[in-house]
């Protein structure tokens, strides 16, 4: 196959105060047409940055400091910006792995769908408008005639990301770079999505690099495997030889299933639980988006809410946030009834009740540094100033597994997106509550990251007696922390109970759905599932 793209000996380094220091140490790549690579790697091990880099981009404080980056004969390093222009959204074409940092708030799905190809003169609006739909049918979104004139707050997270991936593809490009494209997609639209950009990059003979914390997803999609530690290369091999026989120790640790399982517990404690939802329906607009939801979350316990993008997940939290005001029933809250707006609740009640959100890049401000991001609960919530201040801000980067001398003084934009969730987590932790709302916190996580903050989560419960009401679509997760569990499908809870008895048989039908959508580490997995559902019509 011809090689399309070509990467000999490249070095990246980032800015940290005044000095510089290495990103990516000297890694080669090849890539040829037709061919999906996958870039795999714990969290911070250079991935996103290479693949940034593959299109001739480096992220605001990095620098190429040395290398080739030649893309179908032309190089990269040192390119004017008209060639790169020419370049980027045409020929290359980038899938976030934040979509709702990745799309312009104020414009409707479609305008943005349709930039690319009008600019770049790959077809006139009304033929962009056409494909667009044709595209957002393809990536199995609702409503594809319609769903592009919403904005992006109107559809759920993973709808959003299936948006952008179609984005990507509007010009029919030869290099497409997938940066975490599943990462916030329920496993039933996972299937679906995986399916479509396979086909896709298949059917069009564009090349892919696929950049993924979930190997099992690797597993499906990529032809061969690149593995990245601390910006270096591990090793690099076709897909089946090295799942058979991954030749590094790093290699094998990430092969690993996830193991985690905390100490047993003892019954929940007596009385009434910390949190209740009783018979709550919620709106928006007109559109019903839950219906009869009821769950109830002891002290010092985890219950997990599981099921599809747009099953009301996400929305439930809202509604116990006082986000979004339910349009019948209540919500309970240490036995008293709680406000159904965030502005009527009292700072002692929103100190007790805090959020870790699914989003990190959106949910930290960009222009502050991580000493504010920190300092500002701990200031609001318990009055903390000077000294005190400092030595907790120190204690909590400490207690989430980073460098205080290190992190204090950074920016988001220099972290990597599993940094910034445990910034995020911190600062929920700062307002020291009793209440702590996860919301998708692993989904943006390497498995070995993502075992290490359910052991924080699990050991900071056992501590301090905090209660978890644990949003994700991951359901190793919800193996590893649950102890309650709910499943909800279109705004209602399909069925709840304790973790033991919702993953035994016999399930619920929707149930036993979601657990035949977990991925397997077997590449033929994806196509024996499809070929399954298809027979069965």
């Amino acid at each position: 196959m011809t090689k399309l793209l070509e990467i000999r000996d490249l070095w990246i380094e980032g800015r940290s105060g005044d000095d510089w220091h290495k990103i990516v140490k000297g890694v080669n790549l090849d890539l040829a047409r037709g061919e999906v690579l996958g870039l795999i790697g714990e969290s911070g091990a250079g991935k996103s940055t290479l693949g940034l880099t593959a299109m001739g981009h480096v992220r605001p404080g990095c620098r190429i400091a040395g290398g080739s980056i030649r893309f179908d004969g032309q190089e990269l390093v040192g390119a004017s910006a008209q060639v790169l222009r020419h370049l980027r959204g045409r020929r290359i074409a980038y899938v976030a792995q934040s979509s709702a940092a990745a799309f312009n708030p104020a414009w409707r799905l479609i305008r943005q769908h349709c930039e690319a190809p009008v600019r770049h003169g790959v077809m006139p609006r009304a033929q962009a408008e056409a494909e667009a739909v044709r595209l957002y049918a393809e990536m199995r979104l609702p409503d594809p005639d319609q769903i592009g004139f919403r904005f992006p707050h109107q559809v759920s997270g993973g709808q959003l990301q299936r948006a952008m991936t179609a984005m990507a593809m509007a010009c029919k490009p030869d290099l497409i770079i997938f940066d975490e494209p599943t990462t916030a997609l329920d496993v039933t639209t996972q299937i679906e999505v995986l399916a479509a950009i396979r086909d896709i990059v298949r059917n069009h003979g564009a090349a892919a690099i696929y950049i993924t914390h979930d190997l099992a997803v690797v597993a499906q999609m990529a032809d061969r495997v690149k593995v990245l530690l601390k910006g270096e290369e591990v090793e690099d091999a076709p897909v089946r030889e090295m799942l058979a026989h991954p030749r590094e120790a790093y290699t094998r640790s990430l092969w690993a299933v996830r193991e985690f399982q905390p100490a047993p517990r003892g019954p929940a404690p007596a009385g009434p639980p910390l949190l209740q939802i009783d018979a709550v329906d919620a709106s928006y607009g007109t559109q019903k988006v839950l219906d009869n939801v009821s769950l109830a979350v002891p002290r010092g316990r985890t219950v997990a809410v599981v099921g599809e993008s747009g099953s009301g997940k996400s929305t439930t939290a809202r509604v116990v946030m006082g986000l979004l005001s339910p349009t019948t029933g209540k919500v309970t809250f240490d036995g008293a009834v709680l406000p159904t707006t965030v502005g009527g609740r009292p700072r002692k009640l929103l100190q007790r009740m805090q959020m870790i959100h699914q989003m990190a890049d959106t949910a930290l401000n960009p222009r502050q540094r991580i000493r504010e991001v920190l300092g500002r609960p701990l200031e609001f919530y318990l009055g903390l100033k000077g000294r005190a201040k400092e030595a907790r801000i120190r204690e909590l980067l400490t207690e989430i597994e980073l460098d205080p001398d290190r992190f204090i003084e950074r920016l988001p934009g220099e972290l990597s997106g599993g940094q910034k969730q445990r910034v995020c987590i911190a600062r929920a932790l700062a307002a020291e509550p009793e209440l702590i709302i996860c919301d998708e916190v692993t989904s943006a996580l390497d498995q070995l990251v993502a075992e290490g903050i359910l052991r924080l989560l699990d050991r900071i419960q056992r501590e301090r007696g905090i209660s978890y009401l644990f949003i994700t679509h991951d359901l190793a997760t919800v193996r590893a922390i649950a102890d309650h569990v709910v499943v909800m499908q279109h705004g209602r809870v399909v069925e709840q109970g304790d973790k033991a008895r919702i993953f035994s048989p016999q399930h619920e039908a929707y149930t036993d759905l979601l657990l035949s959508s977990v991925p397997e580490m077997d590449p033929d997995w994806l196509t024996q599932v499809l070929e399954q559902r298809r027979a069965a019509g």
